[in-house]
């Protein structure tokens, strides 16, 4: 117990508050929409977003309380590459073999009795503490510039595998966050750092190109393909309205319609059947609506706060695996907050990927909490050896 002397208040207060406002916000997003359109009772979502809370908040205390070796031993890595690897296996053939259990063309979630298990999700944490450990466990090695490649070999091999069964869901969002990740991961431990300008380079300059020849030029044949027609979707929203583009719209009208103050708590009219579910990926754009736009910039500031924190822990530790886990953990709370936002003001295509601490969602909401856990350790070791240091 004399680790929460250095329990870091500037994650733990910003956690639990945005935990209280996820929940307070699926449930009034929820209730008129799994009452109506379900015929559920109208706390259903609000009983299973807390009881996911609640869990949440177990794992965060064990996970403080771990020692962070035990991500490195051998075995304990072994095992969860293994098992991330055996559930995304298990979704493709799903995919393939039972196409009706498809949403939307993917298939990225596990039915474990009243809770759908998301690999994807889980993909991104173990991801984060193999990179973390592989780069520090190496680095001597990794650090000889062109010859480094060499040695990623294997590493280039699980973490390709991991995002390419991803991507075969097919889960879209799941697979550029976990592609992020890498980049941010491998740029962060200084290795091969001119190779990975040129790629990201070539990368970025392909994007663009892509980007610009889909806004401008139609492509019929590829009409079919749903992800083809949710970037469509978000160059011309309106065209698209009765279908990929409904969300955007509707979107659209709620934002408007909250304004600057909002409309109230409970008040908002897009979640009454216009908006798909509300209390999912589109979740910010109800909050805006009911709080207005001071209310989201207040949960936006604070999940951005969250990750300066965590990026500000990286920076000062003197340990690299720390460092690492911290840019790891903050790549993948930026880049879904900014995916799901992006989504929500129609300037990034729908990808089903939440608001962080805030949406419904028991896969994100647990990874998400296992991660926090492990920067409160984090934070907690790196204060305790600093105090140690001064009174040494």
């Amino acid at each position: 117990m004399k680790k929460i002397r250095y329990l870091d208040y500037y994650l733990l207060v910003p956690y639990l508050v945005l935990l209280a406002i996820g929940l307070v916000m699926v449930y009034s997003a929820s209730a008129y929409w799994i009452k109506n359109q379900l015929g559920m009772a109208e706390t259903g979502i609000l009983v299973k977003q807390a009881a996911f809370i609640v869990v949440g908040l177990f794992l965060t205390f064990i996970f403080f309380h771990l020692r962070l070796a035990i991500f490195r031993v051998p075995w304990v890595q072994a095992l969860s590459l293994a098992v991330t690897y055996i559930l995304l296996i298990y979704l493709v053939v799903l995919s393939h073999v039972h196409p009706e259990t498809t949403i939307n063309g993917a298939s990225a979630w596990i039915p474990i009795g009243p809770f759908n298990l998301q690999p994807s999700e889980l993909a991104k944490l173990v991801l984060i503490l193999y990179l973390a450990h592989m780069f520090t466990n190496r680095q001597a090695q990794l650090l000889e510039g062109e010859n480094s490649l060499k040695k990623l070999r294997q590493p280039i091999i699980l973490v390709g595998g991991m995002i390419l069964l991803v991507l075969l869901q097919p889960d879209t969002g799941g697979m550029m966050i976990l592609s992020i990740i890498t980049f941010v991961m491998v740029a962060s431990s200084g290795i091969a750092s001119s190779w990975g300008l040129k790629m990201s380079g070539i990368g970025a300059f392909i994007v663009s190109v892509g980007y610009f020849i889909i806004a401008n030029v139609r492509f019929p044949s590829l009409e079919k393909y749903y992800q083809f027609r949710r970037l469509v979707a978000v160059m011309h929203p309106f065209a698209w309205k009765a279908r990929e583009g409904n969300q955007i719209v509707n979107s659209f009208y709620a934002i408007n319609h909250g304004g600057l103050f909002g409309v109230g708590l409970g008040n908002s009219t897009q979640k009454l059947g216009y908006l798909p579910e509300p209390y999912t990926d589109f979740i910010l754009a109800i909050i805006t609506e009911e709080l207005g736009v001071i209310g989201a910039l207040v949960v936006v500031g604070l999940i951005f706060f969250l990750i300066l924190r965590i990026l500000l822990i990286g920076i000062r530790s003197k340990n690299a695996y720390h460092s690492l886990i911290a840019y790891g953990i903050a790549t993948m709370m930026f880049i879904q907050a900014s995916f799901n936002i992006g989504a929500v003001l129609g300037v990034l295509p729908v990808t089903g990927v939440t608001l962080p601490f805030i949406s419904y969602g028991g896969s994100s909401l647990l990874i998400l909490a296992m991660a926090m856990g492990i920067m409160l350790n984090i934070s907690a070791a790196e204060t305790k050896l600093k105090q140690e240091e001064r009174h040494a």
